[in-house]
């Protein structure tokens, strides 16, 4: 993970609030892993960061999902009425409920 032991001088503050078990957790998860409790938040807090990216980023797909996907990318676009008529009105008309 980028940054994990970075000589990077840290000049930015993030102030948390946690409840004792959550300190208490983290505390021991940090001690277990040899690291500060901010390294161990800071590490833990990024990796979750970029799993959360990549999933926004990045899509993984089987062979035959793959094969789908840039099958329906090739076909010819479909026109739907349904569209046209909603595309066509001015931002002005009024809308009507159902």
């Amino acid at each position: 993970m980028a940054g994990a032991h970075s000589t990077t001088v840290r000049s930015r503050r993030i102030n948390l609030r946690a409840t004792g078990r959550q300190e208490e957790l983290i505390r021991t998860g940090a001690e277990t892993s040899g690291l500060s409790v901010t390294d161990f938040i800071l590490n833990s807090a990024c990796l979750q960061a970029e799993h959360v990216l990549a999933d926004k980023r990045e899509f993984i797909a089987s062979p035959q999902q793959w094969k789908a996907f840039v099958e329906a990318l090739d076909r010819p676009a479909r026109v739907k009425p349904e569209l046209v008529r909603l595309f066509s009105k001015t931002s002005a008309e009024p809308r009507t409920r159902k």
